[in-house]
């Protein structure tokens, strides 16, 4: 990371918790009310995260600033984001992603993927893979990102939370590393397709697809989308582009299996990799 990058996030970050004492709010009592994880405030104020704008927006409303205190801190977030170019993936891969920040500020998600599995499913080792992927990774940024994507993943435990994750049998069949990492990947998903918080469907190669998918896309409560592209994502808080993002989600949901069909894929492809490994081992 750039020298001048760390700065600005440094100053931005101490600037909020100036703010926040002023306040008299405890780092926790501002995440609640901005509606994010609290190692999201600690992570902003101590120059370790970058917040996307929306978070950023939200933390604001929570303390209650005036517009020319506002305009203060959004301008140092501008500062930050116009550093980027001295090192632009770094702290992206190291912190993580935006829609694993945007997931861990939402009561109720969904989530569509045509290719890769959803953020929150990964198990650590396909996780890994995703993030070796990015442009200028390093291996500590790599394991830095691993460990925060593992770690935000509590929130699928957590009782009030709704998650509700769509993706297209392709995923299951599109493969990272060895048969082995995938057989545990297949661990993690029957783990956590039995979780009461969670509903996992997948659209069948025997269905045809309601829409033609050209990217996932994540829907955080009904205030956000994030839109993922082949090297970036977006977040979106206009109501006309969620709601259309909304009709597409309903579309594929209703294309696809849940439940025990859903689980007697995963054990077939399961026994597919299975297969495969043997014929791969030397």
């Amino acid at each position: 990371m750039g020298s001048e990058r760390r700065e600005r996030m440094k100053a931005l970050g101490a600037r909020l918790r100036v703010l926040r004492g002023e306040s008299g709010l405890t780092g926790a009592v501002l995440a609640q009310r901005a509606g994010v994880g609290q190692p999201t405030v600690s992570k902003i104020e101590t120059g370790r995260m970058v917040p996307s704008r929306n978070v950023l927006d939200r933390l604001l409303d929570a303390l209650g600033l005036d517009e020319s205190a506002a305009r203060e801190v959004r301008e140092l977030l501008a500062g930050v984001v116009a550093a980027e170019d001295v090192e632009p993936t770094a702290v992206d891969v190291a912190e993580g992603t935006t829609v694993d920040e945007e997931v861990w500020s939402a009561r109720s998600v969904r989530s569509f993927q045509c290719v890769v599995l959803p953020a929150m499913l990964q198990s650590a080792e396909y996780a890994r893979h995703v993030f070796q992927s990015a442009p200028h990774a390093t291996p500590e940024a790599v394991g830095r990102a691993v460990a925060a994507r593992v770690d935000r993943q509590s929130v699928l435990y957590e009782p009030g939370r709704e998650s509700v994750f769509v993706i297209t049998e392709a995923v299951l069949r599109t493969w990272p590393g060895s048969p082995a990492l995938m057989l545990a990947q297949f661990d993690r998903l029957l783990a956590v397709e039995s979780l009461s918080t969670v509903r996992l469907g997948v659209v069948p190669w025997r269905r045809p697809v309601p829409v033609l998918p050209r990217h996932g896309f994540t829907l955080c409560d009904r205030r956000a989308v994030v839109i993922e592209t082949f090297d970036s994502e977006r977040v979106s808080t206009d109501p006309a582009e969620v709601a259309a993002y909304e009709q597409t989600f309903a579309r594929f949901e209703r294309a696809a299996i849940f439940g025990a069909e859903v689980r007697e894929l995963l054990l077939l492809v399961m026994k597919e990799f299975r297969d495969l490994g043997d014929t791969l081992t030397p």
